[in-house]
């Protein structure tokens, strides 16, 4: 029953957010701070992220299939595939739901506890409107640029690899990341990742929205947003799976 409520609840907020805005320059407006704050400060997560685990499925592809049946080339070819199928979108999401998720879910609890959301629907303002769907938008916007951003510095950092090591050659790795590349698995991506940035961004807003208490509830609600949008991912990473790529 417990389960029944929350979904209930979840989605008569997400009609509430879903309206037409009253001021649409404020929206805009808010919009952008969001793409911002939420959006291009994950930049340098990003690129650290990507990087790294560019670099250490590269080392550690070359190093467990050390095997003369396989080509030379099967490095890059196993790294970019992780990469675009399964990194770019799915694992970097599970990431950035904590850091946006948090983020989310604590404005929003804060602006309850002190009362501010309470204000706003006294003076005829739809809150949910006003507060999520900015927050929702711009996310949802400024993901493809992450996905695609973080693709291309992972594959920066298996090059790093090639160059700085005498694991694989540059050569040998380029041609890996090339050779029977399918251009479906980027879109695949992108939509995995649209999705899933809408369930981080709806989720934590949905706990946020509803925090009762002081602050101590707030940090209840940040850690329910974060570990709610994690299962969700990976659930909907195992249907849209089935769905786009079957």
């Amino acid at each position: 029953m417990n389960l029944f409520y929350h979904v209930g609840r979840y989605s008569q907020l997400m009609y509430r957010t879903f309206s037409f805005p009253q001021r649409w320059n404020m929206f805009f407006k808010q919009t952008w701070k969001e793409i911002e704050k939420l959006g291009a400060d994950s930049l340098a997560i990003t690129l650290i992220i990507s990087l790294f685990i560019g670099g250490i499925m590269t080392m550690q592809t070359q190093m467990n299939t050390e095997n003369p049946l396989l080509p030379s080339y099967t490095t890059g070819l196993v790294t970019r595939d992780t990469l675009l199928l399964e990194f770019c979108s799915s694992i970097l999401c599970l990431i950035l739901a904590g850091k946006v998720g948090s983020n989310i879910a604590s404005e929003i609890g804060s602006m309850r506890i002190t009362e501010q959301i309470d204000a706003m629907d006294i003076m005829g303002i739809n809150s949910a409107n006003y507060i999520i769907l900015p927050k929702i938008v711009g996310f949802v916007l400024f993901v493809p640029f992450l996905v695609v951003y973080s693709m291309f510095c992972g594959l920066i950092g298996g090059y790093c690899i090639s160059l700085f090591t005498n694991l694989i050659t540059p050569s040998t790795y380029i041609y890996g990341i090339q050779y029977w590349f399918i251009p479906w698995y980027v879109y695949y991506s992108i939509i995995k990742a649209l999705v899933f940035a809408f369930v981080i961004s709806s989720v934590s807003s949905y706990y946020g929205y509803y925090v009762e208490g002081g602050a101590l509830d707030v940090g209840k609600a940040s850690t329910n947003a974060v570990v709610n949008s994690s299962v969700l991912i990976l659930l909907f990473n195992l249907l849209l799976t089935k769905l786009l790529l079957s």
